[in-house]
């Protein structure tokens, strides 16, 4: 969707987002401070992208919440497109799903969608987006999900059990319907025309295995919500609930503008080294700072466009020190290259500790992957 200076597709995302216009063309809601205050009221606190608006919209998040507290618990959805390795970016969405889980004590049904990136990728084959299912999965455990409540699937491999579900979705999906949403035209392959349909099922999946209707949540960058607008109106026409959903900003582009992205430039992956991830900071985050030190500290910098302050909201917990660091920043007390350092040292104890358990989830593959 084109908004004026930017783009939000499921497939692209460019200029400076501004979120507020993409509710009113998306339809969603605001995360407003009563629902906050509803989900507080079952999690105990609220999570820092929360508190922070990093999720900021919602679809029926408020039905979903009538639901659980008449005792018709819901479970999670989210997935991904496995084309290349994992960055940061995709982390962000989810370490909040996995709060979630913990918070809620729900299943999480994870997608992996290798049959999407084959379609749309001329330059890959299925044997290299399946094979990069099971890597991306790594990033998936290291995070600590639940074991018994957590099942990833390729949509490849789990096609036997799929495929009969998407049929019906399928049925009820015009070409008319797609073709509106994401601008296909007459040289779409067929695959990339029927994909929303396999994408849906794991809407409704859950209630078709366990015979009884199961309220479904989704978080998820706001750029996907096209996908299950779709759904949307299609799960009640074969009888199923509405996925609810949950919209997260975007981790923004070290560069500055739109979301971090393989295709968009310069990317931070959760397998580069301490030096690998020094130097993209250092060369390419988007500075807020004055041209010269002694302006900065008579001015000021502006934390509000600076990547590297952007990026702490996601990765630094502490609220009060979040704080002191905008404050100092705007103030001219923090320097640019003082706050580029801040963010390389919580980059890099975090990846530390993630590729760790990265390794070892090779060995647990077995206890979360479904297949036919």
């Amino acid at each position: 969707m084109l908004v004026e200076d930017f783009v939000v597709t499921p497939w692209e995302v460019k200029g400076d987002v501004d979120y507020n216009k993409l509710i009113k063309q998306f339809g969603t809601q605001p995360l407003t401070d009563e629902l906050l205050a509803r989900v507080k009221k079952h999690t105990g606190e609220l999570h820092p992208y929360l508190k922070r608006k990093i999720f900021f919209s919602h679809r029926d998040l408020d039905w979903i919440l009538n639901e659980y507290e008449k005792g018709n618990k819901f479970y999670l959805y989210t997935g991904r497109g496995p084309s290349e390795k994992v960055h940061l970016g995709h982390l962000t969405v989810w370490m909040f799903t996995k709060w979630l889980q913990e918070k809620f004590d729900v299943e999480l049904w994870f997608q992996m969608t290798d049959d999407e990136k084959f379609l749309f990728k001329p330059d890959l084959n299925v044997e290299d987006t399946n094979s990069m299912a099971y890597e991306n999965a790594l990033d998936i455990i290291a995070l600590g999900f639940n074991p018994k409540k957590t099942f990833i699937f390729s949509d490849i491999d789990y096609a036997k059990t799929m495929y009969k579900e998407a049929l019906k979705v399928a049925k009820k999906l015009t070409f008319s319907t797609v073709k509106a949403t994401f601008g296909f035209k007459e040289e779409t392959n067929v695959g990339q025309i029927f994909f929303t349909s396999m994408q849906s099922v794991p809407c409704f999946l859950p209630s078709v295995l366990k015979k009884k209707n199961i309220p479904c949540l989704i978080p998820l960058a706001i750029d996907q919500d096209a996908h299950f607008r779709i759904s949307r109106d299609i799960m009640p026409k074969l009888g199923y609930y509405k996925p609810a959903i949950l919209h997260q900003r975007f981790l923004p582009a070290l560069t500055g503008s739109g979301k971090m992205s393989a295709s968009e430039g310069i990317t931070i992956y959760t397998t580069d080294t301490p030096e690998e991830v020094k130097k993209k900071i250092n060369k390419y985050a988007f500075s807020g700072g004055r041209d010269t030190i002694e302006e900065h500290r008579k001015a000021g910098g502006n934390p509000d466009i600076d990547v590297s302050y952007q990026w702490l909201t996601f990765f630094e917990e502490d609220d009060s020190r979040l704080k002191r660091i905008y404050e100092d920043y705007k103030s001219g007390k923090l320097l640019t290259g003082e706050l580029k350092q801040m963010l390389i040292e919580k980059v890099n104890a975090f990846l530390k500790e993630h590729q760790a358990k990265r390794e070892q989830a090779r060995k647990q593959l077995d206890k979360f992957i479904l297949k036919d």
